[in-house]
């Protein structure tokens, strides 16, 4: 049994405890990792024999938040938490891409680290809390693990860096920026910015690296207290034997596919070869299966692409380390679309599109800090057939979530404010063909999409892939890597940005860390590449388009007083129905008064607001409006001059003459000009039809002259 043990460590302008041996003793590791009011429990479980038939280590993450946590109820029939939501999702990768390149090369026992969420008090993230607590978890237990890791968030206020900010704080940050890291090396980025620097960026991981080495001291500190030992385990691995036969028996024949030209070329070659190698080593006399022979034939064409790169300084597909594949950019592809773009970078290559909405397309994102509504939404998807294959296409994937995620982070920075452009703005991606960082194509595709849209977007944004190739004290930096570099690769480090800045950072390693310096020359090459890929979409389009689509609803907005929302809404909605039913228009109005009146007939859109300013507008003495006469009385007409609002004629300001009988001047439904001429202490409102006829006040004048 686990000894009961606490501590407590000040990391940023807050308290962080972590305790372990209260809760959830029977797993292999378990603690609680407090900051303020929200408390994260984090378990690590793996099982003591390795998983039969797996090429690869079988680590699950998952990060759940039970709404009990902020003390509310789910909402829904059931009344329970269901799927995962897109922040318990984007949380568990954020766990899983530090912790995955620490465990032994061949361990292949299950293992899953599960992070919940049991109390959130709204102002401190639980998922730099989850990371500390799943490296804690696993550094305390007897699982093997080369950590711990250490994780903060990194704010930037005012010019000044901030650990672990708040949301509030957040919201004043031009950073938001998520780094891991041992003791020595940063092995995961997550970053969001408002278009800063490269050197910037640099400084903020830099401090981050440095900060969170108070809470690898204090996973040392336990893990040390606790005495625990790591468990005896075994590695599968290749017979070596089999492994030398192979490579005598391919390598030659590797080295001329790892030359051909496209991906397409390179598969089927490596599918001719392995067929062969089978058929010539395994036998009815030999011990090996297909999959032996396929995992030595991996290792040697491993060994022969980064062997390639260091020996020859030259890449598989002929290209210099910082060259870039063949770009092409197309905009309004589509015919019906509200904007569509379509990038193109070597095999891979992203189609977007834009759609625009109104108020009601908002989503509504239900977290435990709270309810919040999304008017940018960017979906990223990846069919089997963008990579030659034939599979099940069912809701999107982890990585499909991640993917699109970093993509609406690095636009996100330069999307118009919601005053600026009232719309609610949809992108989707679809990935039609992929060899090499799909994620940044989309967030170039996006680009060209938005802008065809006629979103008045900021700047432009384009997005690049570097990859790393790290033998011994060679340390190659690979820009645009495609898909063999990223597969046989240690490094994927995605930049986006504009000209004048970066927007976002995603660092995922499959070696146990790099050094700031190797960063800083990874965003410098990056910045590079981002402005050659910048230069190739603004020959596309140069700027957003002047006027939106056709097809996209037009929307005016207007700014309703507190005190005449009601009144524009009616009993049960009666009146602002009556407006939709009479015009065809669709209306929205917030709780602030904001009235978004939306449609794609303009003429109709003029109607409905006038009706709408009508019924908002108040009446001026001395001013002159149109009106429509609704009773007639002895004493004179009652004139409807706005929706909904009356004034009197009397018999007296009908005509310049004496009037014995109102209707021998006017009658119900008659169009009438007329003139406020007062309004009484009782908001009434008194109307001259005779003072708004032309000539009246010079004709009055001569009189009074007379």
């Amino acid at each position: 049994m686990t000894k009961a043990k606490k501590i407590e460590i000040k990391l940023g302008k807050e308290t962080l405890i972590v305790e372990t041996g209260r809760m959830a003793k029977q797993a292999d590791g378990s603690c609680m990792v407090q900051m303020g009011g929200t408390v994260v429990l984090a378990t690590a479980v793996s099982s003591r024999e390795p998983k039969e038939g797996v090429d690869f280590f079988p680590l699950t993450v998952e990060y759940q938040e039970r709404t009990y946590a902020a003390g509310r109820i789910p909402g829904g029939f059931f009344k329970r938490e269901g799927r995962p939501s897109e922040k318990e999702i984007l949380t568990s990768r954020l766990i899983d891409r530090p912790i995955r390149p620490l465990f032994p090369k061949g361990f292949s026992n299950e293992t899953q680290v599960v992070a919940v969420v049991l109390s959130s008090d709204g102002e401190n993230d639980s998922d730099i809390l989850a990371m500390i607590g799943a490296s804690t978890a696993l550094s305390i237990s007897d699982i093997p693990f080369s950590g711990p890791i250490g994780a903060v968030r990194v704010g930037r206020i005012d010019g000044k860096f901030a650990i672990n900010p708040t949301f509030k704080e957040l919201e004043t940050s031009d950073l938001d920026l998520v780094v891991a890291g041992t003791r020595s090396d940063v092995i995961m980025i997550e970053s969001g910015s408002n278009e800063l620097s490269e050197e910037v960026i640099a400084d903020a991981i830099a401090f981050a690296h440095k900060e969170l080495q108070v809470t690898i001291d204090m996973q040392d500190k336990l893990a040390r207290e606790l005495g625990t030992k790591k468990r005896e385990y075994t590695v599968s691995k290749v017979d070596e034997e089999l492994l030398k036969k192979v490579k005598a028996a391919s390598l030659k024949k590797l080295d001329e596919i790892n030359r051909l030209g496209t991906k397409e070329q390179r598969e089927e070659a490596l599918h001719l070869l392995s067929k062969e190698l089978i058929a010539e080593f395994v036998t009815e006399d030999s011990e090996f299966k297909d999959k032996d022979v396929k995992s030595a034939l991996a290792e040697v064409e491993e060994e022969d692409v980064r062997r390639f790169i260091v020996e020859k300084k030259k890449r598989v597909d002929g290209r210099r380390m910082d060259e870039i594949r063949p770009i092409t950019c197309e905009v309004g592809v589509l015919p019906r679309t509200h904007g569509s773009g379509l990038f193109t970078r070597g095999q891979t290559q992203s189609l977007s599109v834009t759609t625009l909405g109104t108020s009601a397309d908002e989503q509504i994102i239900d977290a435990l800090e709270g309810e919040s509504y999304r008017n940018f939404m960017l979906h990223y998807n990846f069919p089997p057939f963008s990579v030659g294959e034939a599979k099940p296409m069912r809701g999107p994937g982890r990585r499909e979530i991640g993917h699109g995620a970093l993509a609406a982070r690095a636009l996100k920075a330069v999307m118009p404010s919601k005053d600026a452009f009232p719309y609610t703005v949809r992108v989707v991606s679809d990935i039609l063909e992929s060899n090499g960082s799909s994620s940044m194509a989309t967030v170039c595709a996006s680009t060209l999409s938005l802008m065809d849209a006629g979103v008045p977007i900021k700047k432009p944004v384009s997005g690049i892939a570097m990859g790393l190739i790290k033998e011994g004290s060679h340390e190659i930096i690979l820009t645009d890597i495609g898909g063999v570099e990223d597969h046989f690769g240690d490094m994927d480090f995605k930049v986006a940005g504009t000209v004048d800045g970066i927007t976002a950072v995603q660092m995922d390693l499959k070696i146990q860390g790099i050094s700031v310096d190797l960063i800083k020359k990874a965003l410098s090459d990056a910045k590079k590449a981002r402005l050659f890929i910048m230069d190739k979409m603004m020959q596309a389009i140069a700027k957003p388009k002047e006027k939106i689509s056709d097809f996209a609803p037009h929307i005016v907005t207007i700014k309703l007083p507190q005190n005449k929302i009601g009144e524009v809404i009616g009993p049960g909605g009666k009146n602002v129905k009556k407006i939709i039913q009479d015009t065809g228009v669709t209306i929205d109005i917030d709780d602030d008064g904001m009235c978004q009146v939306a449609s794609q007939d303009g003429v109709a859109i003029d109607k409905a607001v006038a009706v709408i300013r009508g019924m908002i507008e108040e009446p001026e003495v001395g001013r002159i409006y149109k009106g429509k006469v609704k009773r007639i009385m002895n004493f004179g007409a009652f004139c409807e001059i706005l929706p909904g609002k009356e004034g009197l004629i009397h018999v007296s300001e009908l005509a310049n003459k004496f009037v014995k009988n109102v209707e021998d001047v006017v009658k119900i439904g008659d169009e009438v000009t007329v003139k406020v001429i007062e309004i009484d202490e009782q908001g009434r409102v008194n109307l001259s039809k005779k003072q708004a006829e032309p000539g009246y006040e010079a004709e009055s004048k001569e009189k009074r002259e007379k």
